[in-house]
């Protein structure tokens, strides 16, 4: 069984020309299911073919075009032809533009906008990009030279340079601005990646999240110590949903000075709020060294109810604004701490009266340094507030760990990072092309089960 799959081109003057493209052959019946439809090498060959032929039309089409001069007004002529070589998402076109030439000034003109140095169409720039800024290198040249008839990027370090490249044009890029917000949520944190670079063990990255309240968000983040100002990369991303003179940016930290010092540089004036996550955090840490107190004797197990009701208690004001009673339970909890002396554990883990004096001690000093920047969560929580950078924690893993950190064995340039990041930063918020990207949807209960579990 044969089909010859037919370009037809209508004329305007209603004479049409076919161009002949490929025969297709299978097998008659479909004992085997493997015979069912094209193959993937056929699909391939064919869009190639395909693409090649409209390439060759638009070549014929472009070539009776006669430009005016830009200079003079007057009709330009054909100079010489140009031969380029352009790789595009269904294969490698080779074609010759006419270069012109005006008669009256002698001016020239190329009669096509295209960057200098082209050697690619922007849709295959973008689709490379944004395989690299999922998967490794090398994993994104297999899976493009699998799928698509690609003859361009065949090596993991020629798709690296151009992911790179894009990543740098987005950086330059104008912000796309939305309507005015009313109100809007940031978060900002930081993690590490692995440097190659020499004395360099780690690498800061700070990733953030910005949220308005009618669902719309971005996600940004920016190597430390690199051309990305992560100060001009915040107030874009703050402009690109809507933020104005009027507009009420309330933010969150871990308690990282140098990331306040950020947030006041981009213009919050309000002092961010220091986030419930890292809080709960320790105070789990406390809860579970509390939970395995040994009750082999009276006093240890009348010790042992006092601090886990302190510890709720504990939790209880944190949660509603009354940290500064704080020390009232902690002092509490280390009178009776003297009872677990000599505790013996047969846990390879360690003494459970030494993790608990050692997560309290942990507690104590965050909460001491942290006083100016607590606030009354159980009122916001009821009132339907962020309280917390959990979106944030979930956005430096997906944004970076998952790509940069976590079961990758591989290190990174400080530059390289970088531009990587900016490109995967522009396909979440879907504006790596027209078309391409994923829109976050609003996550209106992201603190809901922290709260609960804390």
């Amino acid at each position: 069984m044969e089909w010859m799959l037919r370009l037809v081109v209508p004329g305007i003057d209603g004479q049409s020309r076919s161009v002949d493209v490929m025969t297709v052959s299978r097998p008659d019946g479909l004992g085997d299911i493997a015979n069912l439809g094209m193959t993937l090498a056929e699909a391939k060959l064919l869009l190639a073919q395909v693409q090649q032929q409209v390439v060759a039309a638009q070549v014929d089409t472009h070539a009776a075009f006669r430009p005016d001069c830009r200079s003079c007004g007057r009709r330009c002529h054909v100079k010489d032809w140009q031969p380029h070589r352009i790789a595009t998402l269904f294969g490698e076109v080779r074609l010759k533009l006419p270069r012109f030439l005006c008669a009256g000034c002698g001016c020239g003109e190329t009669g096509v906008g295209w960057p200098s140095h082209c050697r690619s169409t922007p849709e295959l720039n973008q689709l490379q990009a944004r395989l690299s800024a999922l998967m490794p290198y090398r994993v994104a040249v297999d899976l493009q030279q699998h799928l698509l008839p690609v003859d361009a990027g065949k090596s993991p370090e020629t798709l690296r340079s151009h992911t790179l490249l894009v990543g740098k044009q987005l950086g330059h890029a104008a912000a796309e601005k939305s309507p005015a917000a009313t109100a809007i949520t940031m978060s900002l944190d930081a993690t590490f990646i692995r440097s190659c670079e020499e004395g360099e063990r780690q690498l800061e990255v700070r990733v953030g999240n910005v949220e308005t309240g009618d669902g719309g968000r971005q996600v940004f983040g920016a190597v430390s110590r690199t051309e990305t100002d992560i100060t001009t990369l915040i107030q874009r991303t703050l402009e690109t949903v809507g933020r104005t003179d009027t507009t009420k940016v309330t933010a969150f930290t871990d308690g990282c000075p140098g990331l306040r010092t950020v947030l006041t540089n981009t213009g919050v004036t309000k002092p961010p709020i220091l986030d419930w996550f890292h809080i709960a955090m320790r105070l789990q840490h406390t809860k579970l060294a509390a939970a395995n107190l040994s009750t082999d004797s009276p006093d240890r197990l009348m010790a042992k109810a006092v601090i886990v009701a302190e510890v709720e208690r504990l939790h209880w004001r944190i949660w509603n604004g009354k940290a500064k009673n704080a020390q009232r339970s902690i002092n509490r909890i280390r009178k009776v701490m003297h009872v677990f002396k000599g505790e013996s554990s047969q846990r390879a883990k360690g003494v459970a009266s030494r993790k608990l004096w050692h997560a309290l001690h942990a507690v104590d000093k965050y909460l001491r340094g942290q006083a100016a920047w607590l606030v009354n969560y159980a009122k916001r929580f009821r009132a339907g507030l962020r309280v917390g950078t959990s979106i944030t924690e979930g956005t430096a893993n997906f944004l970076v760990n998952r790509r940069m950190n976590k079961s990758q064995q591989m290190r990174w340039s400080r530059n390289g990072a970088d531009l990587l990041l900016q490109v995967r930063c522009a396909v979440y918020n879907g504006t790596l092309g027209a078309g391409v990207g994923h829109r976050f949807d609003r996550i209106s209960d992201a603190d809901s089960a922290l709260a609960k579990a804390a």
